[in-house]
């Protein structure tokens, strides 16, 4: 069993709440890199989508302790975590049932269900449909059209 056509996407790190707008600074100011202007609002969770050129994405996240989507503090989808798109998330899962992997599925409206897992040293691994995100700059429709 091996999940194919596995891209990254984004890498999830929380920030402060406190330092949104100077962590958003460092990030455009230092790195720079630019904010996703079509991140959704996402009730409670602040943050911003930094774009990377190669169609990639670090998702800043304002959130300190558990998030309002957290079921419990084992199942919190604003923790630390690498995201990877594959081509068809229903087939990932089936081969994740498979193989007997546990794991968790989100959905909050946005249009894009992702799911949740752990590898084997405790890290949070998101898988979702790579053609209902918003990483990929370059395939992204522009804002007003």
């Amino acid at each position: 069993m091996a999940l194919e056509g596995v891209e990254l996407h984004h890498q999830g790190i929380r920030i402060r709440p406190d330092a949104l707008d100077a962590s958003k600074d460092f990030y455009s100011g230092v790195l720079g890199l630019n904010a996703d202007p079509g991140r959704p609002n996402i009730p409670a969770i602040p943050g911003f989508w930094m774009d990377l050129q190669n169609d990639t994405q670090i998702h800043l996240v304002g959130v300190e302790g558990p998030s309002v989507l957290a079921r419990d503090a084992d199942h919190d989808p604003t923790a630390p975590h690498v995201a990877l798109g594959v081509p068809d998330l229903e087939a990932a899962k089936a081969e994740l049932d498979a193989a007997g992997i546990d794991y968790w599925i989100l959905s909050i409206g946005l249009g894009l269900d992702q799911l949740f897992m752990w590898d084997p040293s405790g890290n949070m691994v998101e898988l979702h449909q790579k053609d209902q995100c918003r990483c990929e700059v370059s395939k992204r429709v522009p804002q007003g059209d």
